[in-house]
Formats: C-alpha cells, sequence, structure tokens
C-alpha cells in the first residue's frame, strides 16, 4: 500500500483536530507486531483521526515505526510530538461502507424512539412524550399517552401548557402546610 499524502493546511487543520483526542492504541515494549497494526487500522477505519503512543523508544525509531505503520495501512502522518504519534485516514467511500447501510440515522435534535414504539407508528418528543408520528389527529388511547393528567371542564387549555395541581411545592412557603393543617381541624 502507498502513503497517503496530505497537504501542509490539512495537516494544520487536523493537527488541531486532533489536540483533543486521547491515545486510542499503545505500542509496548514488543513493538509493532500484526496484532497492534491491526488494531490501529480498526481505529482509523472507524475514527479517521487517532493518536497512537509509543513507549520505551528513541526518536529515530519512533520515526522509523510511524514510516512503516503508514506504509502499511495507507495513512497519512500527522504529528510526531513526543512518543505521540497522530495518524489520519479519510473514511472509506459507500460502496466499501456497505456494512453500515442498514443502520438508521436521525437528526441530533430528534429524540431516540425505541423499535417497539417506531413498530407501532409511535414517537418520542424532546420532553419524553409519546405521540402518533402521524401528524392527524390523535385517538384516545395516543391522547391518554401524550396528556399527563385531566383539566376540569371549566379551566382553558392555553397553548398545551399544563396546569399544576393546587398542592404543589411552589404554592407552599414556609409554615403553609402548618397553616393549612390548622384550619382543617
Amino acid at each position: 500500500m502507498a502513503k497517503l499524502d496530505i497537504t501542509s493546511r490539512e495537516r494544520s487543520a487536523l493537527r488541531a483536530a486532533a489536540h483533543p483526542l486521547r491515545p486510542v492504541v499503545l505500542i509496548g515494549d514488543k513493538g509493532l507486531s500484526e496484532s497492534v497494526l491491526k488494531e490501529i487500522d480498526l481505529n482509523l477505519t472507524a475514527h479517521e483521526l487517532i493518536k497512537v503512543r509509543v513507549a520505551g523508544e528513541g526518536r529515530d525509531t519512533r520515526e522509523q515505526l510511524l514510516q512503516s505503520m503508514c506504509d502499511a495501512l495507507d495513512c497519512a502522518p500527522v504529528d510526531h510530538l513526543g512518543r505521540t504519534l497522530v495518524l489520519f485516514r479519510p473514511k472509506a467511500t459507500q460502496a466499501e461502507d456497505s456494512e453500515f447501510e442498514t443502520r438508521a440515522l436521525r437528526k441530533r435534535s430528534e429524540p431516540y424512539t425505541p423499535k417497539k414504539l417506531a413498530a407501532q407508528g409511535l414517537t418520542r418528543t424532546r420532553h419524553g412524550r409519546t405521540i402518533r408520528s402521524t401528524p392527524s389527529r390523535p385517538t384516545a388511547e395516543a391522547r391518554s399517552t401524550t396528556v399527563s393528567r385531566q383539566l376540569p371542564d371549566n379551566t382553558p387549555e392555553l397553548h398545551n401548557i399544563p396546569r399544576r395541581s393546587k398542592g404543589s411545592a411552589l404554592t407552599l412557603r414556609a409554615g403553609g402546610r402548618r397553616n393549612a393543617a390548622r384550619r382543617q381541624k
């Protein structure tokens, strides 16, 4: 395999992106073995940009180690700072990434919906309520799952804002319970 070449601007951006990362592979006293190369390959496939920590080697040995890793794994050397090596390999194209085709994708703002609810045509809101995924009129069953409590008939429902019951913690001030107990006697 050939070593991947990147421009100095790309290298600078990758170096900045790698700054908060922690090393995911540690190379010990036994050096670069097949199992270590396999682990580095798996992490490059999953993360694109990784840090590798090398223990107990001289600078020249680490340089040779970095070059051999890049040649063997078809990746680019981004940085060599002390005993930490930074490697980059772009993710595979969609044709090669057919393993993850069936994975469900959702936007970050969408809440997680379990498979059982999705099979019933229900979704969850950001506040944890369960609703029908279609915007049609909800059935009595769906209304009972979305409305936490029923309002009295004479109370108008404004903007779907839930109302507090009379005994909420905000209405009870210091000594409020004591006075309420005296009034009941």
